[in-house]
């Protein structure tokens, strides 16, 4: 990789992931750039101690998005950056996981170009790779799975994608922002022929202080959401692979306890 385009430049654009939430998973250049920046524009789940890194003087802008409610449309944060790069500030884009995974960075990057200006991105550790690897869960496994898909769990509407031959025997299906449609998730998933008793796992708040890994099969899938009240930010892996994980089976739980409540 080149280094930081000019870094005595002034007016540009560097796109950061900043991992999945822990600031140890942050990249050597990911904390060189927050050094040089001016302007921070950052996600709204970024850790206030990866903020910390930025010089104490830099401006720190929230852009924080939640489902259906957003501070700015993605318009307006290109507009931002733009305005700021050609006041001369070195602006890093500060993004949760990594830019290129359901970051947006594709078109931020798309909009500083159109505007003639320099623009780099420094990947991130995404959050399927990082909440996969503290649940030990691994997405591929020669015994296991040869092929892993990431998909959107709210994207531009879920009946509208075609995940079919995405997930079952063999493959690892990761879903981002599926938490709010997990149980039409595991119904589209079963009507793709995916087999009702296939594991599934959900990774919460990975990385993060109060993180925690629970499993169960396909079928259960919404309703564990909804008895372990589940909240974002989460992912969900479907796949054979969830029985390698440290994930906490959650159906067996909860059918253990239903026994003692009947006993």
């Amino acid at each position: 990789m080149a280094s930081l385009l000019d870094p005595d430049a002034r007016g540009r654009v560097i796109l950061v992931g900043a991992g999945p939430g822990d600031p140890g998973l942050l990249t050597v250049r990911a904390v060189e750039a927050l050094r040089a920046a001016d302007v921070v524009v950052h996600d709204g789940l970024i850790d206030s101690r990866v903020l910390e890194i930025a010089p104490a003087d830099a401006h720190r802008i929230s852009v924080a998005k939640r489902r259906a409610r957003h501070t700015l449309p993605q318009d307006a944060i290109n507009a931002l950056i733009v305005a700021h790069v050609r006041a001369g500030s070195v602006v890093v884009r500060l993004k949760g996981g990594d830019p290129f995974i359901f970051g947006r960075g594709g078109e931020e990057v798309e909009a500083v170009r159109a505007a003639g200006l320099p623009v780099e991105v420094i990947p991130g550790v995404s959050a399927a790779l990082g909440c996969a690897a503290e649940a030990m869960l691994p997405l591929t496994h020669r015994d296991h799975s040869s092929a892993v898909s990431f998909v959107a769990g709210q994207c531009k509407g879920l009946t509208e994608q075609d995940w079919s031959g995405l997930a079952g025997q063999g493959r690892t299906l990761v879903i981002y922002m599926g938490v709010a449609t997990a149980e039409a998730i595991a119904d589209k998933l079963m009507a793709d022929g995916v087999a009702p008793d296939m594991p599934v796992a959900v990774l919460e708040k990975g990385t993060l202080p109060g993180h925690r890994a629970v499993k169960t099969l396909l079928a259960d899938l919404g309703a564990m959401v909804m008895r372990e009240k589940v909240a974002s930010p989460a992912i969900i892996v479907v796949g054979e692979v969830v029985e390698l994980s440290d994930a906490e089976d959650k159906l067996v739980a909860w059918a253990r306890a239903a026994e003692s409540m009947n006993g």
